[in-house]
């Protein structure tokens, strides 16, 4: 009997690790380029040094998120120039295994390999569009390194359809319990699929 405790113990203990282990996988690794860390790093410190709430990232965050959501934010008082130059690189549309945007042509390709060679076709003088890649292994890590459903729910939804608006996104994530806005994954998530997504589309006010 005792033994049998002792067994089913030692399995709890080393059930618990492996997902602990599991949950706790740097995501930012899989990528070669360096990028991902640096920007999330730039993107944390632009938004502490903004909202000056000292090491209360819960608040932080929400702040943030609740200010995305309501439309209200004034995003030009926030990047710093790390963060606008990192924008500009992700902009011109890095290809490794990690990438977190790719062109719209390329995405939409991946839903259907049947549109014409028309509607692939984009003249020269055009500006490719970006659109962050959902199916893409960093996303797909960080989905699967949450804490609870939310997170993966969002991420499910964009896969099939990525023409959500950044405001209603921000919006589910407020309202995230703090065990899982406090996750890395969530953090990271809201970096790139908001912070940098806007960012990409203003960053030429910045001059």
């Amino acid at each position: 009997m005792i033994r049998s405790r002792l067994l089913w113990l030692l399995l709890f203990v080393v059930t618990t690790h492996v997902i602990y282990a599991q949950k706790s996988f740097d995501c930012s690794s899989i990528d070669d380029t360096g990028l991902i860390t640096k920007a999330f790093q730039s993107f944390e410190k632009d938004l502490f040094n903004h909202y000056n709430f000292g090491n209360d990232s819960i608040k932080t965050y929400r702040t943030f998120l609740a200010e995305v959501a309501s439309l209200s934010i004034d995003l030009k008082k926030i990047p710093s120039k790390s963060s606008i130059s990192l924008t500009r690189i992700f902009k011109k549309g890095i290809e490794s295994k990690g990438s977190i945007w790719i062109p719209l042509s390329k995405y939409e390709d991946q839903r259907s390999e049947n549109r014409t060679s028309r509607t692939k076709a984009k003249k020269s003088n055009e500006e490719t569009v970006m659109i962050f890649n959902y199916r893409g292994g960093f996303i797909q890590c960080l989905k699967n390194n949450s804490n609870g459903d939310n997170l993966p729910e969002i991420i499910d939804k964009l896969e099939d359809n990525g023409n959500v608006s950044t405001s209603l996104t921000a919006q589910h994530i407020y309202y995230m319990p703090n065990s899982e806005l406090g996750c890395t994954s969530v953090k990271k998530f809201v970096a790139f699929d908001i912070y940098y997504s806007i960012l990409m589309v203003i960053e030429k006010a910045f001059g």
